[in-house]
C-alpha cells in the first residue's frame, strides 16, 4: 500500500469544501453508506452509488488507512411489505431473496464486502430504544393515530446539508404529521418514528410502547450507524437523491439522541441518467446488470462505465459508451500483454507498493475522487510508454504501478484470449468514432456542456479528439 501520508481530500457535501478525509480516532476510517431496499433486482442507477463508494474504500485503503465501513439493508419499509404480500410470500423469505440477489451482482462488479451489514428487521430494538431517547428528550411525540413522530421544529439545524430554509422546506407541507416512508421534496411535516399497525402491514408489526407496528424508514440508519459506530463517525455516503429528506431526518434524530455530531463528512454521488433522460420503468430504460449481460456485457464493463464520469456530475449511461469502456478495457489488455509477454491471467498483476510510473494518474485520483482524471492519466502513460525498449525490471513495475492502479478502481484486466490485437492509430472503433460524431454536433450546436461530457468520455476511453478546419481526428491516448 501507499504511504499513509498521501491522503485523499473528497468534497464534503455539508460544507461545500474539499478536505482531506482523516480518522477522528487516529486509528480507522469508519463510514456508513445506505444500502439497498431488497424488494426487487438493483438496477445500474443503484450500483452507481454503491461502486463509488467502493472506489472510496478502495482509495483510502491504498492510502495506508484501516477502515471500517458499514452498509445497511433495508428490508422493512412500505415497499418490501407491499411487494412481500403480493408475491404470497413472507417478509423474510420475499427479502431473503432479492438480498441474495443484490450479492450475486455486488461480486461481479468487484465490490468488497462490507465489513458489518445490518438489517433493519434485525435492528428493530435499538430503534425503539432511541425512540424512547426522543420522546423523553421532547423531540418527539405519539399522535392521534398511535404512530410516534419526530417533531422537526425541535432541531433548529434541520436543512442544512440540504441547504433548505425554513421556508422552502414548508412549502407545499401538510397539515398534520408525515407517515410515509419516503415523500415528496420540500414537503416538510413531522415524520415517523413508528408507524401504528396497519390491515395492510399484515402480520409485518412488532410490540413497542406505544403499541403494535414498525419504525419508519428513516430510523434504521441512525441506530444501526449508532450502534457500529458510535455517535459520531467519519462519513456518510449516499446517492444525492437521499439528501432530503432521508440523510436530514438522520441527522436530526441521530443528533437530538445522543450527544453526538453524527457524520463528519457527507460524501453524495449525482445521479446517472440513461440515453440523456431519466431512469424509469415506465419509460423502459431501468436496466439491471442481468439485463446488460443478457446483451453481451461484462459487469467489469459497466463498473469502467460507473467510474468514468466525476462521481459530482450527473454520468449519462449509453450502450455507445458501454461499447467504449469495453475498447478501452481492451487498449489496456494489450498494453498489460505486450509487458508480460503473453497471456497474463485474468486477475492479478504483480502485488505493488504503490503507483510506480503511474504516479500522476495516483495524485489526480487522490484529489477529490477524480477517477475520470485518473483513467485520462492511465492511457496517458500507456501511450508514452513503449514496452519494447523497457528492461524486465522495468517492465515489471509498470505492470505492478498498474496492478496498483486498477485495484484501486476495482477494475480488472480482461483475459488476453479475449482481447484483439492491437488497433493502428488509423483504425478507430465504431463506437468510439460514434461518440467522437456525437461531440461534434453538440459543438456546432453550441451545446458546450454535452460537447464536454462527449471529450470526456473519449479521454475516459483513451481517446482525444483534435478539432480542425476540416472537422476533426481522433488519436490514441
Amino acid at each position: 500500500m501507499a504511504p499513509q501520508a498521501e491522503q485523499l481530500r473528497l468534497f464534503d457535501s455539508f460544507t461545500r469544501e474539499i478536505h482531506p478525509l482523516r480518522p477522528a480516532d487516529g486509528e480507522t476510517f469508519r463510514f456508513y453508506c445506505c444500502g439497498p431496499t431488497v424488494y426487487g433486482p438493483a438496477h445500474i442507477g443503484n450500483f452507481r452509488a454503491f461502486v463509488l463508494q467502493d472506489l472510496l474504500r478502495r482509495t483510502l485503503e491504498h492510502t495506508g488507512l484501516k477502515t471500517r465501513h458499514v452498509r445497511n439493508i433495508t428490508d422493512l419499509d412500505d415497499k418490501t411489505i407491499r411487494d412481500s404480500q403480493v408475491a404470497g410470500k413472507s417478509l423474510a423469505e420475499f427479502t431473503s431473496f432479492w438480498k441474495e440477489r443484490f450479492h450475486a451482482d455486488c461480486r461481479a462488479l468487484n465490490l468488497l464486502e462490507p465489513h458489518i451489514e445490518p438489517s433493519a428487521v434485525e435492528h428493530i430494538p435499538h430503534q425503539i430504544r432511541m425512540i424512547a431517547v426522543l420522546i423523553d428528550r421532547g423531540n418527539a411525540y405519539q399522535g392521534e393515530d398511535g404512530s410516534v413522530y419526530f417533531k422537526v421544529d425541535s432541531f433548529p439545524e434541520y436543512g442544512r446539508l440540504s441547504q433548505l430554509d425554513s421556508r422552502e422546506l414548508r412549502t407545499g407541507a401538510a397539515p398534520s404529521a408525515n407517515d410515509a416512508d419516503e415523500y415528496e421534496k420540500e414537503s416538510l411535516a413531522d415524520f415517523a418514528l413508528w408507524k401504528a399497525r396497519k390491515p395492510e402491514d399484515g402480520d409485518n408489526y412488532w410490540e413497542s410502547p406505544w403499541g403494535e407496528g414498525r419504525p419508519g424508514w428513516h430510523l434504521e440508519c441512525s441506530a444501526m450507524a449508532l450502534e457500529y459506530l458510535g455517535e459520531s463517525f467519519d462519513l456518510h455516503a449516499g446517492g444525492i437523491d437521499l439528501a432530503f429528506p432521508h440523510h436530514e431526518n438522520e441527522i436530526a434524530q441521530s443528533c437530538c439522541a445522543t450527544s453526538g455530531s453524527f457524520a463528519g463528512h457527507w460524501f453524495h454521488n449525482a445521479h446517472l441518467l440513461v440515453e440523456g433522460g431519466k431512469m424509469s420503468k415506465s419509460f423502459g430504460n431501468l436496466y439491471t446488470l442481468a439485463d446488460l449481460q443478457e446483451r453481451g456485457y461484462t459487469a467489469n464493463e459497466l463498473r469502467y462505465l460507473l467510474i468514468g464520469g466525476h462521481y459530482r456530475k450527473p454520468l449519462n449511461f449509453t450502450f455507445q459508451s458501454l461499447d467504449a469502456a469495453r475498447e478501452a478495457l481492451g487498449r489496456i489488455a494489450r498494453f498489460v500483454e505486450a509487458l508480460s509477454g503473453g497471456s497474463f491471467g485474468e486477475k492479478e498483476l504483480f502485488p505493488s507498493a504503490g503507483p510506480g510510473p503511474f504516479q500522476n494518474a495516483w495524485e489526480v485520483l487522490l484529489h477529490d475522487l477524480n477517477s475520470q482524471g485518473a483513467l485520462g492519466q492511465v492511457f496517458k502513460t500507456i501511450k508514452q510508454t513503449k514496452p519494447e525498449s523497457l528492461t524486465d525490471e522495468e517492465k515489471k513495475e509498470t505492470l505492478a504501478g498498474l496492478g496498483f492502479l486498477l485495484e484501486s478502481l476495482g477494475l480488472v484486466v480482461p483475459d488476453s484470449g479475449t482481447v484483439s490485437s492491437e488497433l493502428s492509430t488509423s483504425e478507430v472503433p465504431e463506437e468510439i468514432a460514434a461518440l467522437a460524431q456525437a461531440r461534434w454536433e453538440a459543438k456546432q450546436a453550441k451545446n458546450w456542456g454535452e460537447a464536454d461530457r462527449l471529450r470526456d468520455a473519449l479521454a475516459v476511453a483513451g481517446w482525444t479528439v483534435v478539432d480542425n478546419k476540416e472537422g476533426f481526428s481522433l488519436e490514441p491516448k
